[in-house]
């Protein structure tokens, strides 16, 4: 099977990235920052073992890794982004801390945790 067929294109054609770049323009950044931050968290979550099944998929350093990148993002944009769409996404952010730090055998230093270069110490 071909790659454009595996895709779901019909076989000898290709997507039309003029289209599709003009779809993606059409995007508020408000919309793609809070959907990179959804995914963050998604990821996150199941890493630290929260999904159905969650200790199969339980892996700390990774959450740590994916927890960090997230408080950066929304540290970063939330002046952009307003307080509106900041605020669900830094109590996410909290809950995930918590529960990476709830999660850890050895637990970090207050201000050590994930993101907490960003956000300061967080206590439940």
């Amino acid at each position: 099977m071909s790659d454009a067929a595996a895709a779901g294109e019909p076989s000898g054609q290709t997507p039309d990235f003029d289209n599709l770049t003009r779809d993606i323009a059409d995007v508020p950044a408000v919309e793609v920052i809070t959907t990179v931050a959804v995914h963050l968290m998604s990821s996150a979550a199941v890493n630290l073992g929260l999904a159905e099944e969650g200790a199969q998929h339980k892996d700390l350093d990774e959450a740590r890794k994916l927890i960090q990148a997230l408080a950066g993002l929304v540290t970063a944009s939330a002046t952009e982004i307003g307080s509106y769409h900041a605020a669900p996404l830094r109590d996410g952010l909290k809950s995930l801390q918590l529960a990476f730090r709830e999660a850890s055998t050895v637990p970090d230093e207050p201000g050590q945790g994930p993101g907490e270069k960003y956000t300061g110490p967080v206590h439940g």
